[in-house]
């Protein structure tokens, strides 16, 4: 065994450690920031779902009552509903 071998490990511990830690720490920032990002879209993208999910519930129950319902005039209750804004 060569008697460099381990005067050169001694030294290649603190480099590796000392690269490690400038290119490590800011990778795994990067790498924290798009997680925090991509559950942000992630939660909007629900909250998106969910609103609209509400509105189709909405209109579905509108449409059991129209069918349920038979002492209303089908065809004017259609006809409020077209000239009701959509939220």
């Amino acid at each position: 065994m060569s008697p460099f071998i381990v005067p050169v490990l001694a030294l290649l511990i603190p480099i590796v450690a000392i690269l490690s830690k400038t290119v490590l720490k800011p990778w795994m920032a990067l790498k924290e920031r798009e997680l925090e990002i991509r559950g942000t879209e992630t939660a909007e993208k629900a909250a998106q779902y969910a609103a609209q999910t509400e509105r189709l519930e909405q209109r579905v129950r509108v449409l059991e009552r129209i069918i349920t319902d038979r002492g209303v005039d089908l065809s004017d209750e259609i006809e409020r509903l077209r000239d009701k804004p959509l939220n």
